[in-house]
């Protein structure tokens, strides 16, 4: 189970993302793992529900970013997949509300 850092997360971009459609079936199985991310990770934020709305992969076709919604606007846990590993990389709280100064719910 690996918790990206900035940095680590920012190097699983490259080029431009490409939306994947969300009837898409996941290249690589991530609840199991999603299920295992300690609590701490969501950093109060609740992904109780389970849901994806969003799924992007990096211009390489290496890395698959799953967005997994909270009950809060624009913060998501990212599930990383390494499509090359057929495994999950890692993981980390994306919030655009801070980030980007978004407004949230």
């Amino acid at each position: 189970m690996k918790h990206l850092t900035e940095s680590e997360f920012r190097a699983t971009f490259a080029g431009s993302m490409q939306r994947v459609a969300l009837d898409a079936e996941p290249p690589v199985p991530f609840w199991d793992y999603f299920d295992a991310i300690p609590t701490a990770h969501f950093a109060g934020h609740d992904c109780s529900v389970g849901s994806v709305s969003h799924a992007w992969t990096d211009a390489t076709g290496r890395f698959q970013h799953v967005l997994v919604n909270t009950n809060d606007k624009n913060v998501f846990i990212v599930i990383v997949l390494d499509l090359r590993e057929s495994s999950v990389f890692g993981h980390r709280l994306l919030n655009l509300n801070l980030q980007y100064g978004l407004e949230g719910t």
